[in-house]
């Protein structure tokens, strides 16, 4: 495109600058021609994404269905393969009990930033985040304002974390050689929290073959520099793999991207909880999102002195129907349903358990007696999620430093009660898809 001259030409750049909706094109930034001169030195070829100033997004000028949005050759990727061919490689290989892929990953991370102008990656790091936006960051009692199952889930995480540190600091201490300071001022845990959170959100699935100096978890990781500035939409459809031939990682689009907008890839049909916990952001709109029913809840509403009722748990338990129910944009699930059903079953009805779990219509009593149900979680779940965001917003005026992470929070729970509010809607008119 040739740039144009005088007053016209300038309106003609401004306005080509303004069409970088809700971003300003960014390449011109030190890090990031760092950054693409590095790729280029490693056999990348320049492509036609621009890096843009918002979270990180990646633009593209213009994009047609089948085209290949980005190829990125195996020597760009940071894999275990290249933690082995490093100073690090020695100490995995004679190192027992052998360590993870994920911990030879993270190692090499916490490492490669500590050495800081001296390290080869160095281009790849200055654009990594410095902090992440996930649960296992936030503070005690942000992570408290999830909802269930997701506050399990990100304290899981965080004890995850916490125990690999504790497991790994004799190897940590076996690479003492290779510092010049203790090696207990490196690999501190939230080095590795960081280091975690990096590989957990922003690695690519490329599968490896097993090795005797890994421990036998899977080793599927590879982080893919540029690459990894995409972000998720759940509406939008790729292709994405290593391609054997060219030995490089591929992405192909499979819709059409408007010229100046922001190119996206789909990470998975997963719900907002998914992406908040893995990922650290929460998408708008986004088709697969849900709102869970905890086992506590659901029992909120039965009958407390059903004889049936122990035996009822266990069934739903030994059929795997007590985990991921949840409300969706069509209202309650077929698995919530079910296992609402099933509770409801009477004393004459509950020979027929098998058939309820098939999804057969016992009786009216039970049909109306699971819909009352339903509605009254449903509108439990309303008020609990009103409740939060009250929380949150008093929350907001009083902890400054606390507002991006309330501000996710906040996002997860607005989410939640619009669904909320579509099932209750549903269930009010006898309007409801169950799926």
């Amino acid at each position: 495109m040739k740039k144009g001259r005088g007053r016209t030409g300038r309106k003609r750049r401004r306005k080509h600058s303004q069409g970088f909706v809700d971003g300003v094109n960014c390449s011109h930034k030190l890090e990031y021609i760092r950054l693409k001169k590095w790729l280029k030195d490693r056999g990348f070829e320049d492509s036609i994404l621009r890096p843009a100033e918002f979270r990180g997004n990646v633009l593209i000028f213009l994009l047609m269905a089948g085209d290949r949005i980005i190829s990125l050759p195996e020597k760009c990727l940071l894999t275990t393969s290249a933690v082995l061919s490093s100073y690090l490689g020695g100490y995995i290989k004679k190192w027992k009990p052998p360590v993870s892929p994920l911990m030879a990953l993270c190692t090499f991370l916490i490492a490669e930033k500590h050495a800081g102008e001296k390290s080869p990656w160095k281009p790849y790091l200055d654009v990594l985040p410095q902090a992440y936006t996930c649960p296992v960051f936030w503070e005690h009692h942000t992570v408290n304002l999830l909802p269930e199952p997701l506050r399990g889930k990100a304290q899981e995480q965080r004890t995850t974390i916490h125990e690999l540190y504790l497991s790994s600091k004799a190897f940590f201490s076996s690479l003492q050689p290779l510092f010049g300071e203790d090696t207990g001022t490196v690999f501190t845990c939230s080095a590795l929290q960081w280091a975690w959170c990096t590989v957990n959100t922003r690695t690519i699935y490329m599968k490896h073959p097993q090795r005797e100096c890994f421990s036998l978890e899977p080793d599927v990781y590879a982080l893919a520099p540029y690459l990894d500035l995409l972000n998720h939409s759940p509406n939008v459809q790729v292709k994405a793999a290593f391609n054997e031939q060219t030995r490089s990682y591929e992405i192909w689009a499979n819709s059409q991207c408007k010229k100046y907008r922001e190119v996206f890839i789909c990470y998975g049909p997963h719900d907002n909880q998914r992406l908040l916990l893995e990922y650290g952001f929460v998408a708008t709109d986004n088709p697969h999102s849900n709102v869970h029913v905890s086992t506590d809840t659901l029992l909120k509403y039965l009958p407390p002195l059903d004889k049936q009722r122990k035996a009822k748990l266990s069934i739903l338990k030994d059929h795997d129907f007590l985990e991921n129910l949840t409300f969706g944009w069509d209202g309650p699930s077929w698995r919530l349903l079910t296992a609402l059903k099933l509770l409801s079953l009477g004393a004459d009805e509950f020979a027929c358990w098998r058939r309820t779990l098939l999804g057969d219509v016992i009786s009216a009593r039970n049909q109306q007696q699971t819909w009352k149900i339903t509605t009254q979680i449903c509108n439990f779940l309303i008020e609990e999620t009103q409740r939060v965001l009250l929380q949150i917003s008093q929350l907001r005026r009083s902890q400054e430093n606390l507002k991006p992470q309330l501000a996710l929070v906040e996002m997860l729970h607005l989410e939640g009660l619009k669904i909320l509010q579509s099932s209750a809607e549903g269930l009010c008119s006898g309007d409801v898809a169950t799926t």
